[in-house]
């Protein structure tokens, strides 16, 4: 098997092969199960966020393991996500969140998208009045402050454009180790990759197969007739062609399924070879992004007043 860990710009080691927590409706036993079944598999990456409501199921089902010694917590990278409506107190807000999970502390603490929410704002589509004005070198220096006191080991962001990655690094004493943003063969985040690739940031893949079964995701990356007949060809399946893709551009995959079947699947595209025609052929497919972020657009009080200004035209 290839070497499936990278090495962030904080120094630690982050599993390539990341497992998704968000789940709707969310039901902390169904959770709890496929952790359980996810670490047999082999996971040892898993990802969750305050708005998932699924950091206790997720601490729950690690700390059963931990506590019977079948893993070591130093085994496990977790990583969660400042909602938008803590980023007045970042530290108050890891603090929940490791009270959420029952850890001391965190391996990845992301800013989940740069947008700025009342306080104690918990919908995950936000009303028209929900919106704050976004102080995002305020909102970083709170991020540093969790990485200073200890309550987590690297800071980063997702849904991050180039242009605000840029704009981050202007200020940040610390730079993010990692930019997580929706990354598949239909959406190859190119002009991201060089940025981030340019400031030794890890770009990891959600939705790296188009998030089906999603109410949001879609079918379109796994039955494209270039990946069915690369999958064909490699006697693979089109899930692993689309993974092993994000994989051969040195991108973490964060993927979500808890179907035992599908979970090994998943994990056997790092036994996978593309050659050199495969890429060149997934680089020829049509671009879409899938997850659009409108919920986050609004004439008057979100800070983007368009879907372009969301994402500084990458999109």
């Amino acid at each position: 098997m290839k070497s499936n860990k990278v090495r962030l710009n904080c120094g630690i080691a982050m599993p390539l092969m990341g497992f998704g927590t968000y789940s709707y409706p969310n039901d902390r036993m169904t959770t709890e199960l496929a952790i359980l079944n996810a670490l047999k598999v082999g996971y040892r990456h898993f990802d969750t966020a305050k708005i998932y409501g699924s950091e206790e199921a997720v601490g729950n089902a690690l700390n059963k393991e931990i506590k019977e010694g079948r893993i070591e917590r130093e085994d496990i990278f977790l990583t969660s996500k400042l909602w938008g409506s803590d980023h007045h107190d970042p530290v108050s807000a890891l603090k929940q969140t490791l009270r959420n999970v029952g850890m001391e502390y965190l391996d990845l603490y992301l800013v989940h998208w740069p947008v700025k929410l009342k306080p104690r704002v918990n919908n995950a589509v936000p009303n028209e009045e929900d919106f704050d004005k976004l102080d995002l070198e305020a909102t970083w220096i709170g991020m540093q402050k969790c990485l200073e006191m200890g309550l987590c080991r690297c800071i980063g962001v997702s849904n991050f454009s180039s242009s605000k990655i840029e704009s981050l690094l202007d200020f940040a004493s610390i730079p993010p180790a990692v930019n997580q943003v929706e990354m598949h063969p239909m959406w190859r985040q190119g002009k991201l990759r060089e940025t981030c690739g340019a400031h030794r940031i890890h770009v990891s893949a959600y939705s790296p197969l188009g998030g089906p079964g999603n109410a949001w995701g879609s079918m379109a990356i796994v039955d494209h007739p270039t990946i069915q007949s690369i999958a064909f060809k490699c006697s693979s399946t089109p899930a692993q062609v689309a993974l092993r893709w994000g994989l051969s551009k040195g991108s973490s995959m964060i993927v979500k399924s808890f179907n035992e079947e599908r979970m090994k699947e998943n994990m056997a595209s790092f036994d996978l070879n593309l050659d050199e025609e495969d890429i060149f052929e997934i680089e020829k497919m049509e671009e879409k992004k899938i997850m659009r972020g409108e919920f986050l657009v609004n004439q008057t009080t979100s800070p983007y007043r368009t879907i372009q200004e969301l994402w500084d035209d990458e999109i």
